[in-house]
C-alpha cells in the first residue's frame, strides 16, 4: 500500500493523482515547486521502476513540466530526483525565473522556506484546474 514519506507530508501540500504519480505542492512560496512521487511501494531508485512505469514516470514529468513552463511563465524548469535527504523516489518539478529569489543557483539550501497563504495555495490550485483536465485528479488536502 503506497504511504507518502513522513519528511515529504510535513513539507508538501497534497494536489492530485496523475495515472502514476501523486502530485505535491512544496511548501515554499519562493518557488512554484512541484514534486511527483510514483504510486508504489519502497521505491527509491528510478531504475526499481518496471520498465512501463519508468515510461508513465517520464510522460508525467515532461507532461506537467511543458504545462508549469506555460502557466507559469517559467524562464527555465528544474527536473531532478535526488533522494538524498528523502530516499523515497520523487521527481521535482521547480519553476525558474530569472527574478526567483536563488536565481541563478539551485534552490536548495539557498533561502528558508516561505510556507504558502491559503488564499496563494487556492490560486495555485485554480491555475492548475485550467491546465490539468486529461488523467490527473484533484485531491483535497
Amino acid at each position: 500500500m503506497f504511504a507518502l514519506d513522513s519528511r515529504l507530508q510535513q513539507d508538501t501540500l497534497v494536489i492530485g493523482d496523475f495515472p502514476l504519480c501523486r502530485l505535491l505542492l512544496s511548501n515554499d512560496a519562493n518557488y512554484p515547486w512541484f514534486i511527483l512521487v510514483p504510486r508504489r511501494d519502497d521505491i527509491s531508485e528510478l531504475f526499481q521502476l518496471d520498465v512501463a512505469d519508468q515510461q508513465q514516470l517520464w510522460q508525467e514529468t515532461t507532461t506537467l513540466a511543458e504545462l508549469l513552463k506555460d502557466s507559469f511563465d517559467a524562464d527555465k524548469l528544474n527536473v531532478a530526483t535526488l533522494g538524498n535527504v528523502v530516499s523515497q523516489l520523487h521527481m521535482h518539478v521547480i519553476v525558474r525565473k530569472r527574478d526567483d529569489a536563488a536565481w541563478p543557483a539551485p534552490v536548495w539550501g539557498k533561502h528558508p522556506a516561505r510556507p504558502y497563504s491559503a488564499g496563494q495555495v487556492a490560486a495555485i490550485r485554480e491555475r492548475l484546474r485550467l491546465v490539468l483536465t486529461e488523467d490527473f485528479t484533484f485531491l483535497e488536502g
